[in-house]
């Protein structure tokens, strides 16, 4: 028995005039285009309804950490304090993220001056306060960690403000995030004393905060959120490309439907001639020996970074201040030149997100904009939002201890970045009680020693005073 297909129908469709093609065609299908982004636009309000209702049960904790003075720590330390805080990262079921909205918790990591008083913090989930402690402990030992109010209480909401303004920005990576910064060990040299040897990148940015001055404040965080693997794909990818080999990263639907329409029938042939496949010519996969020297560097270090630990990061910054005392030349030109830092032209450097999410707006209706970019920046920055703004980047634990990490005392002299006393130990048992060639027993009666020595006090407690932070900073 044969089978006899009636084409008729479809050939009188195809012969319709363009206008009447097109508006059957949005009759008989469209409305499944409509339903589909419908359906998607209703998942997402739901996952954000029930990720805002989870997150209202997650509770936080601002710890400042003071490291004690002379600090010797290499940023390798800082290095090994993030690949200990990869163990918050969890797997997350479909019913966790979709009925509960559970999603991964980050870390906000942060260089706050205030008056000129600088204070490193970490802002983490009080479920995940123990992990950062012992993180801190394991590479600094005698680092005092204190819990403090969050120091972004009291600053406007909303701008214009009648005695606040700010500069601002998103600082994100000029190239794909698979190609590495500059990082630490590319700072250091073998000329000079052992001390010298390692030209801290810190010490620009601890001197910027140390000269702000009173109505000045300066907030620069890292969110910095743990994820899995599956980002060194893209990375063996783009080492395929600049190989010249065929990577699978993405799915061509033009050419897998391309065959498909043009083979149906004679109907489709009418529209759109004979179908005759395209030959595309494959380029050949270059071998080492054919590379360039930036080809083989970024290979090189393209390889490196995606045999680390990575963090999805993003770096935010806000510089507050008092209209009357404002500087937004020496602060915004401060930091960029700090973070200019870690610019390698072959392969990555830091941009300020100037489309977006920068303080400052060109062309049309400027005022109003400037406004609303400066009301949603400070408002991301208070909320410590992942998701507002620019997406996350790649980072692996040297890029992050790179940009964040304790200043060395050797490179760097600021003065007032809050710092924890020396280690706290007995006196050692050999140690005697007078010294002979100062006092005895006898001085201790005597009016002219006990003067001298109230006098030496007095100044001491003058010398500590000066550099403490006043008593009305949230962190003091």
């Amino acid at each position: 028995m044969d089978i006899v297909i009636n084409l008729a129908p479809l050939l009188d469709f195809f012969h319709l005039p363009p206008e009447q093609l097109l508006w059957k065609f949005f009759l008989y299908f469209g409305w499944m285009i409509l339903a589909w982004i419908f359906i998607l636009g209703a998942l997402q309000l739901w996952l954000i309804r029930k990720e805002a209702l989870w997150s209202e049960t997650i509770k936080f904790a601002l710890l400042a950490i003071d490291i004690p003075r002379a600090n010797e720590q290499s940023p390798k330390a800082t290095e090994n304090l993030f690949t200990y805080l990869a163990g918050a990262h969890g797997a997350i079921s479909f019913f966790e993220k979709w009925f509960e909205g559970m999603y991964q918790l980050s870390f906000s990591f942060e260089i706050v001056s205030i008056d000129g008083y600088t204070q490193f913090l970490i802002r983490t989930p009080v479920a995940s306060r123990n992990l950062v402690e012992t993180a801190v402990y394991s590479q600094y030992p005698d680092a005092e960690i204190t819990e403090v109010d969050d120091y972004t209480n009291g600053a406007p909401l909303r701008f214009p403000d009648e005695e606040y303004d700010i500069w601002g920005a998103e600082f994100i990576q000029q190239r794909h995030f698979c190609y590495p910064i500059k990082t630490y060990e590319q700072f250091e040299h073998k000329m000079g004393p052992s001390e010298t040897q390692f030209k801290d990148p810190m010490a620009s940015l601890m001197d910027l905060c140390s000269s702000l001055r009173p109505g000045e404040q300066f907030w620069y965080q890292i969110l910095v959120t743990p994820c899995g693997f599956d980002w060194i794909k893209k990375a063996d990818d783009e080492v395929n490309k600049i190989l010249g080999k065929k990577t699978n990263s993405g799915f061509d639907l033009l050419s897998w439907l391309e065959p498909i329409i043009h083979g149906f029938s004679e109907t489709v042939f009418e529209l759109f001639g004979p179908y005759t496949p395209t030959k595309k010519e494959e380029k050949k996969s270059l071998s080492m020996m054919e590379l360039t020297p930036a080809q083989k560097k970024k290979i090189e270090f393209i390889q490196k970074k995606a045999s680390q630990l990575g963090f999805e990061a993003k770096l935010r910054v806000v510089y507050l201040s008092k209209k009357e005392v404002m500087n937004k030349p020496k602060v915004g030109s401060g930091f960029v030149g700090y973070i200019k830092q870690f610019i390698d032209l072959d392969l990555n450097n830091f941009k300020p997100d100037g489309d977006y999410t920068m303080t400052k707006t060109a062309y049309f209706n400027k005022s109003a904009r400037l406004l609303e970019k400066k009301t949603r920046l400070i408002n991301n920055y208070i909320g410590r939002s992942v998701g507002a703004g620019r997406p996350s980047g790649i980072y692996t634990i040297e890029e992050l201890a790179t940009i964040w990490h304790f200043p060395i005392e050797a490179s760097s002299k600021a003065p007032m970045v809050q710092m924890a006393p020396g280690r706290k130990a007995e006196a050692p048992a050999s140690l005697p009680l007078f010294m002979e060639d100062k006092y005895t027993p006898d001085d201790i009666f005597n009016e002219k020693t006990s003067q001298d020595k109230n006098l030496s006090l007095e100044k001491l407690d003058k010398t500590i005073e000066k550099e403490l932070p006043p008593e009305n900073l949230p962190f003091a």
